[in-house]
């Protein structure tokens, strides 16, 4: 029987917008059936909070340091091995429905020969995966393609325009029946002008059924499902659009310390337009109550999913992993977006189902250890039953914490998270150069260490401060703590693996001794 895996992905979804999480109004059964079923991790965070350098961490198993992306346009170097990779020479078919955000350059590709018609090229242009259904979910009417899949669908709806997802599926109708574009934050509580069945959720949800529908059983797969909402634009189909109000909303977090004396990356970050739109109170009650009918109807389109993955008995033996790809403030600390390192942004659910009986322990269990995005690329390859790439992978493989509810020896204690803002407004105001805009985090269990290039640091206690309300990076009785997240920070750093291009085994043998074996004797008397 094949070992299949199904990577679920949502864009923007914080963790704790799920019931499984702990979220008091949001209901979700259907993915708190996985924690259910497997185990839910309570302290994972992706390694970079923007959708392009953190996709590009899950996808290779790598830091943002070790792989280069640092922001959205920024292609993945052609050497760097993702996930379908590693899965290919397993017998894998590695298919993408959604979105990937990630991409080998073009011109790169075709001047080292690759066709721009193989399978090789697309899946290239496509997070390597194979492009089953590729949705990026962002189509403005300048960068709109001439053949995109989803507005092709839509138009054989009957839906009319050039470009029906700009002009419905993204595009809310108000009371007197006119349309308000979801650019606009005030517009978000009309329901969109695309019917439930025909949004986004629905048709990448139909798009992954017929991908299962095409399985013969005998050969695995890897499908990754990757949903672009709750991403914005925020605009839901009835009957999300109404399933929430203000009075739904968990308490906004944030301190008048914060705005009145805050680090200077993080002052930069509050004067942009979207961290201003939700700090006002207006905002936020109008806006989130979208954010979380959009992550319900996720949740009932799994739910259909599900019920196939029944009929078929699926569940006997596929690998199931939920996750989101970064967080969203929504007006915590006074910020919008993502980008920085405050839990409500880098920090993601994690849910993962192993099918085999080896996991029966720890059914329904939450898993405390410090876990990271490049941790599910060696845990699908060990899955799969690959050996795991010691020269190129940096994640670890969570089949121990899946298996035993024990502590494994040598897990870390800090989990990392990166940021890279040169091509983001603050950089302007800040007057930086763009290499120096650069921030890394340290999340140990008790301390919380941030470090800037050109800042003074930040430091939380959240033993004490969970919130992350009282920035200590600059009080002296903390000075020997920031000084020992220091040292960690610089021992992860001599940890990373920028030689890729030897094999582990073949470096590990290298020395006098295999010198002198090939006949090369150096400096011998």
């Amino acid at each position: 029987m094949p070992r299949n895996i199904l990577f679920i992905m949502c864009d923007q979804l914080r963790w704790d917008y799920l019931s499984c999480y702990g979220h008091p109004k949001l209901h979700t059964p259907n993915i708190d059936s996985l924690a259910a079923r497997g185990v839910r991790f309570a302290n994972a965070y992706c390694q970079a909070p923007l959708c392009g350098p953190s996709r590009a961490s899950f996808y290779s198993g790598r830091y943002m340091s070790s792989h280069g992306v640092m922001a959205n346009e920024d292609a993945t170097r052609i050497d760097e091995f993702l996930l379908a990779d590693y899965l290919r020479p397993l017998g894998y078919r590695s298919a993408l429905v959604g979105k990937a955000d990630n991409r080998k350059d073009a011109e790169i590709l075709r001047a080292f020969g690759v066709d721009p018609e193989s399978e090789y090229f697309r899946a290239a242009r496509c997070g390597g995966f194979e492009p089953f259904a590729h949705h990026e979910g962002l189509y403005p009417d300048p960068i709109v393609p001439d053949d995109l899949a989803y507005n092709n669908y839509l138009i054989r709806q009957g839906y009319r325009g050039k470009n029906p997802w700009n002009e419905y599926a993204n595009c809310g109708v108000a009371d007197d029946g006119t349309p308000r574009l979801g650019w606009r934050l005030r517009h978000a509580h009309y329901p969109s002008r695309v019917a439930r069945e025909h949004s986004e959720t629905a048709w990448t949800t139909d798009r992954a059924l017929d991908f299962l529908e095409q399985q013969d059983g005998e050969r695995p797969w890897c499908l990754h499902l990757s949903y672009i909402k709750p991403h914005w634009p925020l605009v839901a189909p009835a009957p999300y659009h109404a399933l929430f109000g203000a009075a739904d909303l968990q308490p906004v977090v944030r301190g008048e310390a914060e705005r009145d004396h805050p680090h200077p990356v993080v002052e930069a970050f509050m004067r942009q337009e979207y961290s201003e739109s939700y700090a006002r109170d207006e905002t936020r009650e109008r806006v989130i109550p979208i954010y979380m009918g959009l992550i319900k109807q996720i949740d009932d389109e799994l739910g259909r999913l599900f019920e196939y993955f029944e009929q078929r008995r699926l569940f006997d033996n596929t690998m199931i992993v939920f996750t989101s790809d970064h967080g969203d403030y929504l007006g915590d600390h006074w910020l919008g977006e993502k980008d920085l390192l405050h839990e409500p942004s880098a920090r993601i659910p994690l849910l993962v189902f192993n099918p085999n009986a080896t996991a029966d322990e720890t059914r329904g269990s939450v898993c405390d250890e410090p876990a990271e995005a490049i941790d599910l690329l060696p845990t699908f390859i060990e899955f799969a039953g690959g050996a795991i790439c010691r020269e190129r992978l940096e994640g670890r493989s969570l089949m121990p914490l899946l298996r035993s509810r024990k502590r494994p020896d040598g897990w870390r204690d800090v989990a990392v998270s990166e940021i890279d803002y040169s091509d983001r407004g603050p950089r302007n105001l800040l007057d930086q150069p763009p290499y120096d805009c650069r921030a890394v985090m340290l999340r140990g269990r008790r301390y919380k260490y941030i470090h800037y290039n050109g800042f003074r640091p930040q430091l939380f206690d959240l033993e004490r401060d969970p919130q992350e309300i009282d920035d200590l990076g600059e009080s002296p009785d903390h000075a020997d703590v920031r000084d020992e997240m220091l040292r960690r920070l610089l021992r992860w750093q001599r940890g990373l693996k920028p030689r890729v291009g030897m094999a582990y085994d073949n470096l590990a043998e290298m020395g006098p001794e295999r010198d002198e074996r090939l006949g090369f004797i150096i400096g011998r008397w």
